[in-house]
């Protein structure tokens, strides 16, 4: 039996003699070869805006002219026929209104900032001996590198590679996903705990950069939070608590207002202040100032609201609020 085929997929089973064996070993070769082709393709679209929209993927990739998907624009885990693993994992962003299906939907993005080693991805239903879980379990057996189109918002992805089911969890109806070190010239999933916390650190630094702008004004419709501004371009995402906070600088929707780039530069000033109950404080260092219409829209939003976002779980963070506040009102 040639090494590393001590546990041959399910389609290959009973090929005892050296032609079935032989047989496998070009299948596995195969694989190899249509999974590096597709890891080549994301990279090269990626690399032109960080983030890919999914027309950009649907068009798949070719191997000897022959097209194969990237992903099922259906389902969250996608084997192409012609291989014998998982290809792809995906997580969407949910547009407003739909259902969310998987928990993984809402907390992947938490789990990254504020995980060390390992997420979390659902199964398929509850049925452990699905197919789709079934090709999942597989891949974390053989320790197989995949791809994830990780949701950022509706029909946009951060791509991901490669990424290795850890772990399996049946009676959880999940898998444990951990991040490979993309540097690398063969892939393989991280052998120490050191080296999977230093490819999670690099995914958030990715994620947050490219990212955490998109979510966060698309969590408003694309609006200012202070003025209700209807210009995405002219908007910033803005942290309520900066990076360097170790506690509370995570780059989730949570920490961020989009705000126009004048409301941005005041609330970094702290001459416009909000507190945990969403009010909206103007310094005086402000109020005592008369100078144009800009200036008296700025006043005008003492005493005001902040907008929602879409989703209530989407809402500014109280904690965070209060703690900037705290700022604000040092900064008198």
């Amino acid at each position: 039996m040639p090494q590393g085929f001590a546990e041959a997929p399910a389609a290959f089973r009973g090929l005892e003699t050296q032609e079935g064996w032989l047989r496998l070993a070009l299948a596995h070769e195969r694989d190899t070869i249509i999974r590096m082709a597709a890891f080549h393709r994301v990279r090269e679209l990626s690399r032109t805006g960080g983030l890919v929209p999914a027309h950009s993927l649907d068009e798949g990739f070719f191997v000897d002219g022959v097209r194969y998907p990237l992903y099922n624009p259906r389902r969250g885990i996608f084997k192409p026929a012609r291989m014998n693993y998982l290809l792809s994992i995906k997580t969407v962003f949910p547009k407003p209104g739909n259902r969310v299906w998987y928990d993984d939907q809402r907390e992947v993005h938490r789990q990254i900032y504020e995980g060390d080693e390992l997420i979390d991805y659902s199964f398929t239903g509850v049925d452990p001996e699905a197919a789709d879980n079934r090709n999942l379990r597989v891949a974390c057996e053989h320790q197989i590198p995949l791809i994830y189109f990780l949701g950022v918002k509706p029909a946009l992805y951060q791509v991901v590679t490669p990424v290795f089911v850890a772990e399996i969890d049946r009676t959880g109806l999940r898998a444990r996903i951990v991040f490979g070190l993309p540097d690398r010239a063969s892939p393989a999933a991280p052998s120490t705990m050191v080296e999977r916390r230093y490819a999670l650190q690099m995914v958030k630094q990715r994620l947050h950069q490219a990212s955490f702008r998109e979510a966060v004004i698309y969590a408003y419709q694309g609006r200012c939070a202070l003025s209700g501004l209807p210009a995405p371009m002219l908007l910033d995402a803005a942290h309520i608590m900066a990076d360097k906070h170790e506690l509370l600088g995570q780059p989730i929707v949570q920490n961020g207002l989009p705000l126009s780039k004048t409301h941005h530069a005041a609330f970094d000033a702290h001459l416009i202040g909000i507190d945990a109950d969403y009010r909206i404080h103007v310094s005086d260092r402000l109020m005592s100032l008369n100078d144009g219409p800009i200036l008296e829209a700025m006043k005008n939003l003492h005493g005001g609201v902040l907008r929602d976002p879409t989703r209530e779980k989407d809402k500014a963070d109280r904690d965070r609020l209060a703690a900037r506040f705290e700022l604000f009102k040092a900064a008198a």
